[in-house]
């Protein structure tokens, strides 16, 4: 395609807007290349509800049975946190000493990667194996627990009203089979199996009676019920094995088991004393209901990059096809299904880039023109469909970060293609020829649009350098902003250039009449012009008034409430049950029932699931699950739509607090990103238990005084009672009792004692001897047992060898954080309440802090406190260098530093719009409004340089004060409608919880950034530069 208005001379001129004119093969190769590739990236690329993050952290798991906490402190605790302490990997070494097991969390840095974990965790298992050689007699070894942070996105309840355990377990592990081989799926895992057991019920009566002593049954049952080689026949040529029969093949064999003594007149058997029978441990560990009928959880986790929508309707077609196998009675229920979740979100995420696309579309189409809206908007999709080749190159999945930053790039992405565009109709309206107006503009703004392209992408860099989780959390929104905007770039300056030379005809040039040669004739100028005008003769007012408003937006942005990441959109939200340390795990269970039953009933709700004892499997990336605790329960209630969770909440806050007055009850939301145990946490820290405790009581009243406070709490927990023998040394020596043997005893006569294991199949389960359910729960009868005493071969009452029973308390949990004992006090904005808990924490710190504290004791904060200021000090620690940069850059431009203060003394003028913003709308601004004014910095530099480089070309061919005015002018329609749609792309995200914050923030402070650029900028570039306006 030529033009016929270019001269000779010019042909031999070029830059990349003529060779793309030139060479129009060329340029319909690669506008194919990124429509196709980008349609196909678009739907290769794996999609995901949050982006993938590595949760940098294990647990050490001992087990010390019969050590209360103190001496599991002390004896396994200590010496592990020391080992461990010692590696150079570790962040926070945080522990929980309870009675009969320690618990260690390890946190790593941020700073290392996830693909160095694997190593991490291999060096702390040596460390572990050389250290649990020094643990005391007694103790299991260790378990070290690396997969902390899987995430199960698909969580399925398996119920049968009139099944047993065994049974839901064996349909269970049929469909973990069948899952575990599919495309796409990494693990299966199985949550709420019962430990099945044989229970061998024996009256004390009996055992003492017969004089039967209980180690004689321990022996049977460990000599008969036995597998061991018991060797070969050599026949000829044949090595035959001998396989003797014996061991048990069914529970009824054990009832045959001869117990009386040898040469004892009358043969007993064990079924002649005992009642044998099967059934599951009778005190859980861990429990589950859905709708408060038992139930068993699978959660499927799924590989990394892999479409999970995709694996999502796999798994559906798999379900329906193993239907057919699905004993009648049983059922299967979805508890979280991540792939419609994902889907669901991706959708809606898609539809708002959509709807933001349109809307930036239809403002061009309104204010360029249609053929300049149609090339622009063209350019804008083509960017888009580069990007998402990048993505698919580089391994960036869609999800709500990558997505939220195409939306985001929105306005920024039509910039770059706005100037060229703009710049090519007023050369046509000039008389230049398409090609020699494409070609002048190129030339004379590439290099300044690059310059600007990348002060704007430095400034989301300390989002993506943040080395901490929320910078991980986050930081594909840097890498996605970096490949669309440098797109932008590439774009603006060649495919814009071509589609202009297409579409704009040659008989658009001017005519030469002045009128109509005039670019900038119309209302909008002219209403513009008259303003600027007076603002460049009023310099003074001009910049008193931009002082004054910072100064009344610095004061007014301390009345905006403060946060860290908002609640999450999924209708989800849980209540906490803690009854007092020590409750049985089943009086727990009927809390959790009473809660469930108060939801099922409740239209709004679709289901609820409850798990007793710990916390659900980590279904989601931010939800945090519980650590062992038989008195804790979590209800999580699933509702129709996000918006009845507030209401429901209240009336449910008023109904706990009448029918589960023993409990403490915490309602909590589903929150988007990382998270804390409470939004408030004051940490005390010391050498002595009941110091802490003192402290945690005086912080805890200070809390509760305050009405806008609520869940307040602290993680030691309630001392429990503990019964001790007092045990009659001398006495026992006599009759030839070790302190062991009370200890078995005791064990045996309440909670039952394992003698055995009997072989079912693939099971292994446990033998219990233990005295009938009435003589178990009878306390009364303590000083009436009898024990065996090997001595004078017969039974003696324990009195002989106990002086008493004693009742005491202790601590039943003792915490742990970087190897001091530390107590930790919670608290949480109340419900109702209009503060955030930044402002809570403002008012109630100088209370805490003003507690003295004895010497050697100390206190720290904790909660969002904590997280969102590591969180702000891993941005700020690469914040300096990023603005240094994007400075340097500025005068690099300009090669002068006036210009480069003129555009960034601009910057905090941006806060005047941000604080209206937030006031006006009542937002909270937390870190992702924090990155959207890190990124308004940039947005504001690239306006700035714009319009600076316009008046530097300008000044060689007009007086200094006529290149101010026509350079603004100039940059009038480029700068408003990059502004202008940034702002209207800004509105789908307004609603979404996770942007909204940061779509304010951007929304308002651009809207008064473009007043800066095209009314402040001029201002100040006269006063810097001595330009006065002249008297005319």
């Amino acid at each position: 395609m030529t033009d016929n208005n270019v001269k000779p001379n010019e042909k031999a001129r070029g830059n990349s807007a003529t060779y793309f004119i030139r060479n129009s093969t060329t340029s319909w190769l690669v506008l194919i290349i990124l429509l196709v590739g980008g349609i196909s990236s678009y739907l290769g690329l794996g999609r995901l509800e949050d982006p993938p993050f590595t949760i940098k952290e294990a647990m050490v798991i001992t087990n010390y049975s019969g050590a209360n906490a103190l001496q599991v402190e002390e004896e396994v605790t200590a010496p592990l946190e020391d080992s461990i302490q010692s590696l150079p990997y570790i962040k926070h070494v945080k522990s929980v000493s309870k009675a009969g097991i320690s618990q260690i969390h390890i946190v790593v840095k941020p700073t290392y990667q996830a693909e160095e974990l694997p190593q991490i965790w291999d060096e702390l298992r040596r460390k572990i194996n050389d250290e649990k050689h020094n643990l005391p007699p007694g103790v299991d070894p260790p378990i070290v627990v690396d997969d902390f942070g899987d995430v199960y996105g698909v969580l399925l309840a398996i119920t049968g009203e009139n099944f047993s355990y065994e049974e839901l377990n064996d349909y269970a592990n049929y469909l973990k089979r069948e899952f575990a081989v599919m495309k796409g799926v990494s693990k299966v895992n199985i949550t709420g199996e019962q430990e099945e057991r044989v229970f061998i019920d024996i009256a004390r009566e009996k055992m003492t009676n017969l004089g039967i002593p209980l180690s004689r049954v321990y022996d049977l049952l460990d000599t008969q019920n036995i597998i061991q080689d018991a060797g070969h026949i050599r026949l000829g040529s044949e090595y035959i094995r001998i396989n003797p029969t014996g061991e048990f093949t069914s529970v009824q064999e054990l009832g045959n088991l001869l117990v009386s003594g040898a040469g004892s007149e009358k043969l007993i058997y064990l079924k002649d004393i005992a009642s044998i029978s099967e059934g599951v441990a009778e005190v859980p560990t861990h429990l589950l209901k859905y709708k408060s009928e038992k139930t068993l959880h699978i959660g499927v986790s799924f590989n990394k990059g892999v479409n999970v929508v995709k694996v999502g309707e796999l798994m559906r077609e798999e379900l329906k096809r193993l239907d057919n196998n699905r004993p009648l009675g049983i059922d299967i229920h979805t508890l979280y299904d991540q792939p419609a979740e994902v889907d669901a979100s991706s959708t809606g995420f898609v539809l708002n880039l959509l709807a933001s696309v349109i809307i930036v579309i239809a403002v061009l189409l309104l204010f360029m023109g249609v053929r300049a809206g149609l090339i622009i908007g063209a350019i804008l999709l083509l960017t888009i469909f580069g990007t998402f080749i990048m993505m698919d190159i580089l391994s960036i999945e869609l999800h709500r970060i990558s997505l939220g930053a195409l939306i985001i790039a929105l306005g920024m992405l039509v910039d770059n293609a706005l100037v060229v565009t703009e710049g090519i109709m007023v050369g046509l309206k000039r008389g230049l020829s398409r090609t020699r107006a494409a070609y002048e503009i190129v030339k004379q703004t590439q290099w300044p649009l690059l310059g600007a392209t990348v002060i704007a992408i430095t400034a989301f860099a300390p989002i993506g350098l943040s080395p901490d989780s929320t910078g991980e959390f986050v930081g594909s929104l840097f890498y996605v902003l970096l490949i669309s905007l440098l797109l932008s770039w590439i774009t603006a300056i060649t495919l814009t250039p071509f589609l202009c030379h297409l579409l704009f005809n040659k008989e658009e040039k001017s005519d030469g009449n002045d009128s109509d040669s005039d670019p900038y004739k119309g209302a909008l100028y002219t209403v513009y012009g008259a303003i600027l005008k007076f603002l460049l003769v009023n310099r003074a007012l001009t910049m008193l008034s931009m002082v004054g408003l910072l100064m009344v937006s610095i004061y007014g942005f301390g009345f905006v409430k403060q946060s860290f990441f908002p609640p999450s959109n999924t209708p989800i939200f849980f209540v906490d049950i803690w009854m007092p340390e020590g409750t049985d795990i089943h009086a727990v269970e009927d809390q959790a029932k009473k809660l469930e039953n108060y939801f099922t009933q409740r239209d709004e709700v679709e289901y609820t699931s409850a798990t007793i004892g710990r916390g659900e499997q980590r279904f989601m990336l931010t939800y945090a699950p519980e650590k062992d605790y038989p008195a804790y329960a979590q209800v999580m209630i699933r509702t129709e739509e996000r918006d009845q969770i507030p209401g429901l909440i209240k009336e449910a806050m008023a109904w706990t607090s009448t029918e589960l007055p023993n409990a403490f009850v915490k309602f909590k939301r589903l929150q988007v990103g990382p998270g804390t145990d409470a939004k408030i946490e004051a940490r005390f820290s010391g050498p002595d238990q009941a110091v802490l405790r003192g402290l945690a009581e005086q912080a805890e009243a200070i809390f509760l005084a305050d009405p806008d406070t609520d869940s307040v709490r602290n993680n030691w927990r309630q001392r429990v009672k503990v019964v001790r023998p007092v045990f009659n040394e001398d006495n026992a020596r006599r009759a030839g009792i070790s302190k062991q043997d009370l200890d078995d005893f005791m064990h045996l006569s309440f909670s039952g004692k394992k003698i055995g294991v009997y072989r079912d199949g693939t099971n292994l389960k446990d033998i219990i001897m233990r005295p009938p359910a009435e003589e178990r729960l009878d306390i009364d009868s303590l000083m009436e047992l009898q024990i065996w005493s090997p001595v004078f071969s017969r039974y003696i009452p324990i009195e002989q060898v106990v002086q008493s029973f004693e009742v005491r308390y202790e601590d039943p949990i003792i915490d742990r954080r970087d190897r001091k004992r530390t107590i930790t006090i919670y608290a949480d904005p109340s419900f109702e309440t209009e503060f955030t808990a930044d402002s809570l924490l403002k008012r109630l710190r100088p209370k805490l802090e003003a507690i003295p504290l004895p010497s050697g004791y100390s206190l720290s904060w904790g909660g969002e406190f904590e997280t969102a200021g590591e969180a702000q000090e891993s941005l700020f620690s690469s914040l300096p260098l990023g603005y240094l940069i994007m400075f340097i850059l500025t005068i690099l431009l300009f090669n002068e530093l006036r210009s480069a203060l003129v555009i960034w003394a601009c910057v905090p003028l941006a806060l005047i719009g941000v604080s209206a913003g937030m006031l006006l709308l009542n937002a909270e601004f937390g870190f992702m409004a924090l990155l959207g004014l890190l990124s308004l910095s940039g947005m504001i530099v690239k306006n700035g340089i714009v319009l600076v480089d316009q008046i530097k070309i300008l000044s060689d061919e007009h007086h200094s004060f006529d290149a101010i005015y026509h350079a603004s002018m100039s940059r009038l329609r480029p700068v408003t409608m990059a502004a202008l749609t940034t702002i209207l792309g800004m509105l789908p995200l307004l609603t979404d919880a996770f942007f909204s914050a940061m779509a304010v923030v951007i929304a308002f402070g651009l809207g008064f950034a473009t007043v800066l650029t095209l009314g402040v900028v001029p201002v100040m570039y006269s006063i810097t530069h001595k330009i006065t306006p002249p008297r005319s």
